[in-house]
C-alpha cells in the first residue's frame, strides 16, 4: 500500500458518473426517489410475509422475504454512499472503508446468486416432486438452506478482498468508478500482482456460471415436466410463475455477466458504471414488482392486511 514516493496510501477518489453540477442533481434526485421506493417495496414484501400466518408457513415465501431483505442490504451497500458522493462532489473514501464496501457488495451478491439458485430448487422440488415437496422443503429445512446461503455467500470472496488489500498501490489513487470494484482497484495496483486477477476471477467465475447453470437447468426441467402435465390449470399458473423467475434470472445474471465475464479490456468505462447501476440500483427496485405484480397470493395477503389495519384503526376511533 506504498505511494511511489514512499508514503503510504489512505484513501481513494472516486470520479462518479463525470457529469456536470445540474446533471449531478438531476441524478442525486433519481437515485434518492429510486432508493426510498425500493426500500418501500421490499419492507412491504418482509411485513407480508411476517404478518400473514398463511404465507410465514410457505417456503416460497421465506425465501421470498429473505430476498426482499437481501435486496435492501444490497442495494444500500452502494446507493447511499453514491448520494453522498453526488451531494458533496469530492467522492474521496478511505482505504478501509473502500476495502470493506468491496467485500461487503461483493459478499451480497454471492448472497444473492444463491439465494436465486435456492429459489429454483424450491420451484423444482414442487412442481418436479410434488409429493415429497412437504417433507424435502419443511420450514425448517427451508430455514436452514436460507442459512447456509449467506453464510456460504459472505466466505466465498475474503480471500480475493484480503489478497487485493494487501497488493502495492503506487498511484494514482484514483478510482474512474462510484464504487470500489476489484477491477479498477486492481488497475490501480504496481506489478507483480501475482495470482491475485487469477484468484479473483476464478472465484466470480465459478460462482455466477456455477448458479447460474443449476438454476437453468432446474427451471429447464420444471418447463418440461410442466410441459407433460395434463392439468392445464395448474400449468399456465405455474407457468406464469416460473416465467417471472426467469426473467428475474435474465436482469441479474445478464448485467452480471456483461460486467465480469467479458475480458476486461473491452469493458469502457462509461459503460461499466451504467452497466453497474443497473444491477446495483435498478434490478433491487424491479425485482419485487416482478414477483408479486401477479402474484395472487401476495395480493390478497396485502388485501387482508390493509383490512386489519382498517379495522383497528376504527376501533381506535370508536374507543
Amino acid at each position: 500500500m506504498e505511494l511511489a514516493n514512499g508514503s503510504r496510501v489512505q484513501e481513494f477518489i472516486l470520479l462518479g458518473f463525470g457529469v456536470g453540477q445540474q446533471e449531478r442533481f438531476l441524478l442525486l434526485l433519481f437515485f434518492t426517489i429510486l432508493y426510498i421506493l425500493t426500500l418501500a417495496e421490499n419492507i412491504t414484501i418482509i411485513a407480508l410475509v411476517l404478518l400473514d400466518a398463511h404465507l410465514a408457513r410457505l417456503p416460497m415465501y421465506i425465501l421470498l422475504s429473505n430476498f426482499s431483505w437481501l435486496e435492501i442490504c444490497y442495494v444500500s451497500s452502494t446507493v447511499p454512499r453514491m448520494l453522498f458522493d453526488l451531494a458533496s462532489s469530492h467522492g474521496i473514501i478511505s482505504f478501509r472503508d473502500c476495502f470493506l464496501q468491496f467485500y461487503i457488495f461483493f459478499s451480497l451478491g454471492a448472497t444473492e446468486c444463491f439465494l436465486l439458485s435456492a429459489m429454483a430448487l424450491d420451484r423444482y422440488l414442487a412442481i418436479c416432486h410434488p409429493l415429497r415437496y412437504p417433507q424435502l422443503m419443511s420450514p425448517t429445512s427451508c430455514c436452514a438452506l436460507v442459512a447456509s446461503c449467506w453464510v456460504i455467500g459472505f466466505l466465498w470472496h475474503p480471500i480475493a478482498v484480503t489478497l487485493t488489500s494487501q497488493l502495492s498501490f503506487c498511484g494514482p489513487n484514483i478510482i474512474d468508478h462510484f464504487l470500489c470494484d476489484p477491477e479498477p482497484l486492481l488497475s490501480l495496483a504496481c506489478p507483480p500482482l501475482g495470482n491475485v486477477p487469477v484468484v479473483s476471477q476464478n472465484l466470480r467465475n465459478a460462482l455466477i456460471i456455477g448458479n447460474s447453470l443449476f438454476a437453468v437447468l432446474s427451471y429447464g426441467t420444471v418447463i418440461i415436466t410442466l410441459m407433460k402435465s395434463s392439468n392445464q390449470g395448474s400449468h399456465r399458473k405455474a407457468f406464469s410463475t416460473i416465467t417471472l423467475h426467469l426473467l428475474v434470472l435474465t436482469l441479474f445474471y445478464g448485467s452480471v455477466a456483461a460486467m465480469y465475464l467479458t475480458p476486461s479490456g473491452e469493458n469502457q468505462s462509461e459503460v461499466t458504471k451504467a452497466v453497474t447501476v443497473f444491477y446495483t440500483a435498478v434490478t433491487p427496485f424491479l425485482n419485487p414488482l416482478i414477483y408479486c405484480l401477479r402474484n395472487d397470493q401476495v395480493k390478497e395477503a396485502l388485501r387482508r392486511l390493509l383490512k386489519r389495519m382498517v379495522g383497528w384503526q376504527l376501533r381506535k376511533e370508536t374507543i
